[in-house]
């Protein structure tokens, strides 16, 4: 069962990649829908026998390495952490395969889309499952190079290209660091398979290693190494650029790959290497720093723009910024629970944006939409609860997920604790205030679309609205269904098993019960606010812009980091580069090097080339000529 469901996305992405042009764009849709949905019901079935009878395993394919001390096979590593991620990841990507049949409907490429959407599908599979660092590397690759083809899938579009260009150079920087991590472990423990790790890691707890000229504990760098490549892939602070930019690939993208799958892999690499990171409180707090870090900043950047998908984006930042503290603060069960609410209704939220950009005829921009709700009645719906499960409304699913991470925050008991519960706090009602102005501006007021006939906006298709309907139950349902088993303490060290270590175990106390209250009651109360300040009284907010102009400015260019990059790194790089394009290489290199010798070459072509007159006298008179020299020179040597 579990070979089928890893290879069922891959041999639907071969039969619509290399043979959708002869079987058409139908058939092509519903082979890699069909078996998309074939592997989610087998990883549903393999959920359960997880919860019910404890269910493990470990399944060789092949062996795929065996040289000297290093052993690595093609496995399949079934246990609660990769259960938990199969349901998400082959869920979300059965449902986001249906939708793509009536997004993508006029596309003239469907085949090439749906192939490449199965073969990201595939790529996280394998990630998720394996059972060393070597085969994990592989899927991370796999899906980055996924993420590069699907962005730029629109490839005559110049955006789409440098969206897909720049989210592979970035994700190159923590794929860098992810890979030296790997190599230190090979290094330092002779093996890559975890189980292995895991249990040497006790031993090196005192060792040192010499690393750019700083002498540094082992376990601490390993534990560094690997969080700089989940920062890559999870679109972390300072490596969080690509993830706004990459909206230029079709929605459907947007709500697989960077909403509910491949940017959470940075979280499950931290949960499933928590046997190493329990042993490295240094990075634990660096983690805590840049997570609470990256909910705030994305969060503030999402109150000030107007593409649609570009405030679901930051919002997915944000979000991804909490997980990582709840990683900090040691709470990696809460983590794991909050990645798996949070991808039915960030997707749900992706593809309602969808829903309306398509009713739309492809206008992104909120500013132009509004007062539509009634001739979009059930993608509003939708879109609203959505909203509610993400800012946390009481009883939905983010409200039991992201409100345990603030209250374990709290009961962290230390500086940083405390920094992140209380930022936490604040990042929740920024979170409101952000998400109900997406509804409200898109949704409500009046129509501001000069360019489209409102009585031309209409419903999304059934296909479409499906799969919103299947992922609002998740949103409403999964945090009060799942709760117990997730974060529950008398529940969760028996569900979790040997797939978390908690070297320290998580807190049993309660916050105090004003703590508690304080972020359903301010999310509650950001609805009426909202309403007043983006429909009611717009005044308001113009003049606050007005009175913070520089601080305006501020967010909407992104906290300007687009721009330091671009003066540290790119006109840097372009400097260097034309120096030595035009003075090492041109002037110099090309100069002596192969033009040199060539126009040495012609030149001395064109000057024999004279001596080949036609006149007979003159070539007998080079043969003396010649004939003279060569006797000179045998007389005198």
């Amino acid at each position: 069962m579990e070979i089928i469901l890893l290879f069922l996305p891959l041999l639907a992405s071969i039969i619509s990649g290399f043979f959708g042009r002869y079987i058409g764009d139908r058939v092509s849709e519903i082979v890699t829908s069909l078996f998309v949905s074939i592997s989610a019901i087998l990883s549903i079935i393999i959920f359960y026998k997880v919860i019910s009878v404890n269910y493990v395993n470990n399944i060789i394919i092949a062996e795929w390495i065996n040289s000297g001390s290093l052993s690595v096979n093609w496995s399949i590593q079934i246990d609660t952490l990769s259960s938990v991620m199969l349901v998400v990841v082959t869920l979300i990507s059965a449902l986001v395969h249906i939708y793509s049949i009536g997004y993508m409907s006029h596309d003239s490429h469907k085949p090439r889309f749906m192939s490449y959407l199965s073969l990201f599908t595939f790529s996280m599979l394998v990630l998720v499952t394996s059972d060393n660092f070597l085969q994990l590397f592989f899927g991370w690759e796999g899906v980055g190079l996924c993420s590069y083809f699907l962005i730029g899938f629109w490839f005559k579009k110049e955006a789409a290209n440098a969206a897909a260009i720049k989210a592979f150079l970035v994700n190159r920087v923590g794929d860098f660091g992810l890979a030296l991590g790997i190599f230190l472990i090979f290094y330092l423990f002779g093996t890559v398979n975890y189980i292995d790790v895991f249990q040497q890691t006790p031993q090196l707890l005192n060792h040192e290693i010499l690393f750019l000229g700083i002498r540094i504990n082992s376990i601490d760098l390993i534990c560094i190494l690997l969080f700089i490549g989940a920062m890559g892939k999870s679109a972390q602070i300072f490596l969080h650029t690509w993830l706004p930019d990459a909206m230029e690939g079709p929605t459907p993208v947007s709500a697989l790959i960077h909403a509910a799958t491949m940017v959470t892999a940075g979280v499950f690499l931290v949960v499933r290497c928590s046997p190493i990171f329990e042993y490295s409180q240094l990075t634990l707090n660096l983690i805590i720093i840049v997570g609470t870090s990256t909910a705030f900043f994305a969060a503030t950047v999402a109150l000030v723009q107007n593409d649609i998908k570009k405030i679901i984006a930051y919002s997915t930042c944000s979000q991804l910024g909490y997980m990582f503290f709840a990683v900090g603060v040691g709470a990696y069960n809460v983590a794991m629970f909050h990645l798996f609410t949070h991808a039915f209704f960030k997707a749900l939220l992706f593809l309602g944006a969808g829903s309306v950009i398509h009713s739309f005829n492809d206008q992104q921009d909120i500013n132009k939409m509004g007062g539509v709700w009634n001739k979009l009645p059930y993608t509003w719906v939708l879109m609203v609860i959505g909203t509610l499960a993400l800012t946390g409304f009481p009883f939905l699913s983010g409200f039991y997920s992201k409100d345990a991470i603030i209250e374990y925050a709290y009961l962290h008991t230390s500086g940083l604790g405390y920094y992140a519960a209380g930022v936490g706090i604040l990042t929740a009602m920024l979170t409101a205030i952000y998400s109900w102005r997406l509804i409200f501006k898109t949704f409500h007021g009046s129509y501001n679309n000069g360019d489209l006939n409102i009585d031309k906006i209409h419903e999304s298709p059934l296909v479409m609205l499906l799969p919103l309907v299947i992922l609002a139950a998740g949103s409403l349902f999964s945090g009060f269904l799942f709760k117990d088993m997730f974060i529950e303490i008398n529940l969760t060290q028996k569900f979790w098993g040997e797939s978390i270590k908690f070297l320290t175990p998580l807190s049993t106390d309660h916050p105090p019960m004003w703590f508690i209250l304080a972020t359903p009651v301010i999310v509650t109360l950001a609805i009426p606010f909202s309403y007043y300040l983006f429909i009611k009284n717009k005044e308001i907010l113009n003049n606050l812009i007005d009175l913070n102009r520089p601080l305006y400015d501020f967010l909407v260019r992104k906290w300007y980091f687009d721009e330091l990059y671009d003066f540290i790194f790119i006109k840097t790089s372009k400097k260097i580069g034309l120096f030595f394009w035009k003075i090492i290489d041109i002037k110099f290199i090309d100069r002596f090097g192969p033009d040199g010798i060539s126009n040495l070459i012609k030149y001395f072509s064109l000057k024999a080339s004279k001596f080949q007159s036609g006149f007979i006298y003159q070539y007998a008179f080079m043969m003396l000529l010649g004939f003279s020299i060569l006797l000179t020179f045998l007389i005198l040597y």
